[in-house]
């Protein structure tokens, strides 16, 4: 103790040359508390530098020391920490706030610094949690100030506490769509002068909050995303984010969309961007363009990915056999999933059998009724394949056997069970078994 209160006394000593003005007009007591409670401070002793430090804060200018302000809010921190009493730990955390701002308002030059620190400490201690109004005020205060230059929690929290207080009736869908394109133009701001993985991720969540918010319709959407793109045509972080957004929203009519997959897909012809623009088709009834997108979807797919080429080309014979009327090209495309991927054999092989079982096949009482032959060998393929498919294959069999030919009728043509047969359709050929109504 007594060589801290010597250390004391030489500091003193030091700082009483620049006392007067810097240090107010106790300047002398305001020296002595700011070298007690630094010199406790030094030693990690915060139960001893509370007191001093609370005098000299109560009588010292705000100009004397920044630290003064910086060192009470650690003590805060401390206080608060310590403290059980609800009230009395409310008030470290206002007067912790308090600090921040004359901090701010005192040394403008650490603005930035001390606001995003701020910013830590109202989520961390959650503070004045019951009054989201004043929490969402003080994220904005900061934000006005940070923009570009705010750290990743900012833009999150602020983002939050805004789609919350629109859920309970406090702000507009306006002040809403507002807050979410200053955001956005502020993160994108910081990424363009460093990419950083959590601003990034800053980026999604607040993507994800505005689009789980209810606010996210069409019309809205577009009133916030058309001034984007116009600005940006050509962007391509632009493009993905209006893409996913009405893709999100299920805005997919518009023009909007249309013209952002199109410039996507012109600077990125990847896989997805022609999936993309294979859905937008689909919808359109355009199955000429969509066929030919999924078909650049499969091309342009991953190698390795058999799992996704097999996805895609299930869908292209689904999509062949219900919209675009080509029965032979849905067979061929079925077939390809199933010899890709065994995971997708059962339902390729489903999907071959109902193409057979509802052709309409020219011709005499054999040559009509053979290809619900081929119908019921696919089905029963694809439940040896896929045990899921059990129940949905015996009743597409059982039906198929209804219409088997007679044995008459067989004989009529040299036909008997178990013999070989080719099957023609229309463009469909196939060989399958002979089998006869019992």
């Amino acid at each position: 103790m007594k060589k801290i209160l010597t250390v004391m006394f030489a500091a003193m000593l030091s700082l009483s040359a620049f006392a007067q003005g810097r240090f107010g007009p106790d300047s002398a007591e305001c020296v002595k508390y700011l070298s007690y409670y630094l010199e406790y401070i030094k030693h990690g002793n915060n139960e001893e530098a509370f007191g001093p430090w609370r005098n000299a804060y109560t009588i010292c200018p705000v100009t004397a020391s920044q630290n003064m302000l910086i060192d009470g809010q650690k003590l805060m921190r401390w206080a608060y920490k310590k403290t059980k009493d609800a009230k009395t730990r409310q008030g470290y955390l206002d007067t912790l706030m308090m600090l921040y701002d004359q901090r701010v308002a005192t040394y403008p030059k650490n603005t930035v610094a001390a606001l995003n620190n701020k910013a830590i400490d109202i989520n961390g201690f959650r503070w004045n949690e019951k009054n989201p109004q004043e929490v969402y005020d003080a994220y904005k205060q900061i934000f006005s100030v940070t923009g570009a230059q705010a750290i990743d929690l900012v833009y999150v929290k602020l983002m939050e506490y805004s789609t919350n207080l629109f859920a309970a009736g406090s702000l507009d869908a306006s002040e809403v769509m507002a807050d979410y394109t200053a955001i956005t133009e502020a993160i994108a701001g910081s990424l363009a002068a460093k990419d950083d993985a959590k601003m990034r991720k800053a980026q999604k969540d607040v993507e994800t909050l505005f689009m789980n918010s209810g606010i996210a319709s069409c019309d809205n959407l577009l009133e916030l995303l058309t001034p984007r793109y116009e600005a940006n045509p050509d962007d391509e972080e632009t493009l993905r984010a209006v893409v996913k957004m009405l893709s999100s929203a299920d805005c997919l009519d518009c023009d909007l969309y249309l013209k952002a997959v199109e410039a996507l897909y012109a600077k990125d012809p990847s896989s997805s961007t022609a999936y993309l623009l294979y859905k937008l088709y689909s919808r359109k009834d355009d199955p000429a363009q969509a066929v030919k997108f999924l078909q650049e979807a499969i091309s342009t797919c991953d190698e390795a990915d058999l799992a996704q080429q097999a996805s895609y080309y299930l869908e292209l014979g689904t999509y062949n056999y219900k919209k675009a009327g080509n029965s032979a090209a849905a067979v061929a495309a079925a077939k390809k999933a199933a010899e890709i991927s065994d995971d997708y054999k059962g339902r390729a092989y489903l999907l071959i059998g109902t193409i057979w079982g509802t052709a309409h096949c020219a011709g005499n009482e054999i040559e009509s009724k053979a290809n619900f032959w081929v119908a019921y060998d696919y089905v029963t393929r694809a439940k040896a394949a896929d045990a899921s498919l059990t129940t949905e294959a015996n009743t597409l069999a059982a039906q198929y056997q209804a219409y088997f030919p007679g044995q008459a009728d067989a004989f009529m043509y040299d036909l008997v069970n178990g013999q070989s047969y080719t099957v023609s359709c229309g463009a469909l050929r196939e060989t399958t078994t002979v089998r006869t109504a019992k």
